[in-house]
């Protein structure tokens, strides 16, 4: 491991970096992202037992024979598809959107105002199995590049030139594509740190389970509950680390890379942190209303 981070290191040192990244925190930022990675990675690792780890099927004793042994016992169509793997995950991609669920039962394929991907929401999912650190990964990955998402970011850039903020980036085109870079970025980053990089080093589940049960205020109390409390892999309620010390981490790195100059100060990196968890928090009530207000949708 250490010579990969030293390989990696020297890497990261001769990587060429473009000039609105050019600062000497942007490689650092990079090598802190490779190390988690393979972190994250390597506990994957550790958590997957090898073929010849798992437990072999009894064989029947000596004194047994084909005749004393129960035959199977036959079972009906409906108590197969409820008892069989199959038939669990088509309970699971029922419950998990209004759609199929995703490359896997425990993900979906649902899109916030069917446009923005809302791949880690489960909707009445029970019982589902905990990701692994190779999914977590790849749920993000295909969220976080979506070709919907490439719009989206098109469309904060356009409003953060109208508001000129971050006036470091300038205006006109040059203003327009650096704001649009730092946006793709800043969401990216984040996507990564709070629903990949910390939830595998922690072993906490990124996803918002759904909760479609009581009135406004108590749908909407338990969503906002979710900034601060989430599950473990193991199916345990813990403090959201993933999302409060994600989103930290996310706002360091981009504030002290990519961002103009002028806007590096401690003040700022702590506004971004706060716009970044206010946004999740929006979010997530969000998602939490989403299924209702698709169905309205549908009806009319």
């Amino acid at each position: 491991m250490l010579r990969i981070l030293s390989f990696c290191y020297s890497k990261c040192n001769r990587v060429e970096v473009p000039e609105i990244l050019e600062t000497s925190l942007v490689r650092p930022a990079i090598f802190l992202l490779i190390t988690l990675t393979l972190l994250a990675g390597s506990l994957a690792a550790q958590q997957t037992p090898s073929p010849a780890q798992q437990t072999p099927s009894p064989a029947p004793t000596s004194g047994s024979s084909p005749a004393n042994q129960s035959p199977p016992t036959a079972q009906s169509p409906a108590a197969q598809s409820k008892d069989s793997p199959a038939g669990k995950g088509d309970d699971q991609t029922k419950g998990t959107s209004g759609t199929s669920s995703g490359t896997s039962s425990a993900t979906s394929k649902d899109r916030l105002f069917y446009a923005l991907p809302n791949f880690l929401t489960l909707e009445n999912s029970g019982h589902v199995p905990p990701l692994t650190a190779g999914q977590k990964f790849k749920v993000v990955a295909r969220g976080s590049f979506d070709p919907v998402q490439y719009f989206w970011y098109g469309f904060l850039a356009g409003i953060s030139q109208a508001q000129d903020s971050e006036p470091g980036y300038g205006q006109g085109a040059e203003g327009y594509g650096k704001r649009y870079g730092s946006a793709f970025a800043d969401g990216t980053i984040e996507n990564f740190m709070t629903g990949a990089v910390l939830p595998s080093l922690l072993h906490q589940d990124p996803r918002f389970f759904q909760s479609g049960q009581g009135g406004f205020g108590r749908r909407t109390g338990y969503a906002v509950s979710r900034i601060f409390v989430t599950r473990t892999d193991s199916g345990r309620q813990q403090f959201n680390f993933s999302e409060i010390l994600g989103s930290a981490a996310s706002a360091s790195i981009s504030t002290y890379s990519y961002h103009p100059s002028g806007d590096r100060t401690f003040g700022n990196t702590m506004s971004v942190w706060g716009s970044q968890v206010g946004y999740d928090t929006l979010t997530i009530v969000i998602k939490e209303f989403w299924p209702d207000i698709r169905r309205k949708l549908r009806k009319k």
